[in-house]
């Protein structure tokens, strides 16, 4: 069976005792690649270096919105020149977007918009996928996508609003379902509406495990593909090849 998480988070501290034996779990349990999506100049760089060290390590960089924030005019132009320099190692930008939950002034909203601008132009140019957060701008996202042009798009954890998903889904855009989805009436419906060769699967990892009270990992990906294959009313094996080939037709690295 070939299993894909297209978002974890490797970098992160939560990580930093027992990687190895993370890795080795995902191998085991038949996950192919992880792409370790990247949050800002450090998190961009370590996660580079992990996938030097891990042949299942697939890197995307990114500038989380919050993190954007953050970071000055030149830092922001740095860092995408960065990403725009090392295109031919990178499995797509990500993540990027726009978060509203706790950034509620118009300036800094604004901001995120010019800075997510910046990287939807980005992508065009060097022909990646973007890796898209969208909490509490879901509405906001799709517009800006959709006026942008973008093609090569990646919902990850979309909770937007069943028309929106709908909306999303006629554009050609990809979900990445979560493993909370054994658990999450949101997901479940997105998976019902979405059709089977749009959908990928991710962890979020360490975040939002399909095991209350207990760190998310890439060999967990296993439960993402079980529920879809139940909600779908078709085979695991057939529900993993489908993933896996949605995951081959949008990436695209070594």
């Amino acid at each position: 069976m070939l299993l894909v998480d297209v978002h974890a988070h490797l970098d992160l501290n939560e990580f930093d005792s027992d990687l190895d034996e993370v890795i080795k779990r995902a191998e085991t349990a038949g996950v192919k690649a992880i792409i370790s999506n990247g949050l800002n100049p450090e998190s961009n760089r370590k996660t580079l270096e992990l996938s030097k060290k891990y042949k299942i390590v697939k890197p995307a960089f990114g500038l989380y919105p919050d993190d954007a924030l953050k970071l000055t005019e030149k830092e922001i132009e740095s860092e995408l020149n960065f990403i725009e320099k090392n295109k031919d190692k990178i499995a797509a930008i990500g993540e990027v977007g726009l978060d509203y939950k706790y950034c509620k002034k118009k300036q800094e909203q604004e901001l995120q918009k010019e800075i997510f601008l910046k990287i939807i132009n980005l992508s065009k140019k060097i022909n990646k996928p973007l890796i898209i957060h969208s909490r509490k701008a879901e509405q906001e996202i799709i517009s800006i996508l959709e006026n942008s042009d973008a093609k090569k798009v990646v919902l990850h954890c979309f909770s937007g609003k069943l028309r929106l998903i709908k909306r999303a889904a006629g554009l050609g855009y990809y979900f990445s379902v979560p493993t909370n989805v054994v658990r999450s009436n949101q997901f479940q419906k997105l998976v019902e509406i979405v059709d089977i060769n749009k959908l990928l699967t991710e962890t979020d990892s360490p975040y939002l495990s399909p095991y209350k009270n207990k760190r998310n990992e890439p060999s967990f990906i296993i439960e993402a593909i079980k529920k879809i294959a139940e909600i779908k009313n078709i085979s695991i094996n057939e529900t993993a090849n489908n993933i896996f080939m949605n995951y081959q037709k949008i990436f695209s690295i070594n």
